[in-house]
């Protein structure tokens, strides 16, 4: 059941998808990729703040001994130091609170963002090149950096 899923202006109603039993992907990226959902500041996703909330704590619990940041900079997990079964875990917890929830598959909506930065001058050689071999291609690799019409 999917609760508060609002559709987005600026997506033309595109909703990103993700079966919580059957995600399509490693333990580890899917810990981490629910993880960074928790804690990103999304609007528009049908798990309640509380319940993100308890999913990224629960998680942290279980990979170091001190409380959870509440910084929401610092609020990313680090597995690196883990096991298997730390892992096991907390696909585990991630898993039973969102079924607890009712909430099989996890629905957001995150519009395509400005990039953080600009493309190395060693870059700018190899987007040119590609710009000149897709030109109907839409223009996402650094959209900040385009050349003037005339310019090439």
């Amino acid at each position: 059941m999917i609760d508060s899923v609002q559709d987005s202006v600026d997506n033309a109603g595109v909703m990103q998808l993700l079966d919580v039993q059957n995600p399509g992907m490693p333990d580890l990226q899917f810990v981490l990729f629910v993880s960074a959902l928790c804690t990103a500041n999304l609007n528009t996703i049908n798990v309640p703040e509380d319940l993100r909330r308890t999913i990224f704590d629960r998680c942290w619990s279980l990979i170091q001994t001190e409380a959870p940041p509440t910084n929401p900079k610092e609020r990313v997990l680090d597995l690196r130091g883990g096991t298997d079964l730390t892992l096991e875990a907390c696909v585990s917890t991630i898993r039973s609170l969102l079924i607890g929830a009712n909430i099989t598959t996890l629905v957001w909506d995150h519009p395509v963002s400005e990039p953080t930065r600009n493309s190395s001058p060693a870059a700018l050689p190899l987007i040119d090149r590609l710009r000149q071999l897709y030109p109907d291609s839409p223009d996402t690799v650094d959209p900040s950096n385009q050349p003037s019409p005339g310019q090439g």
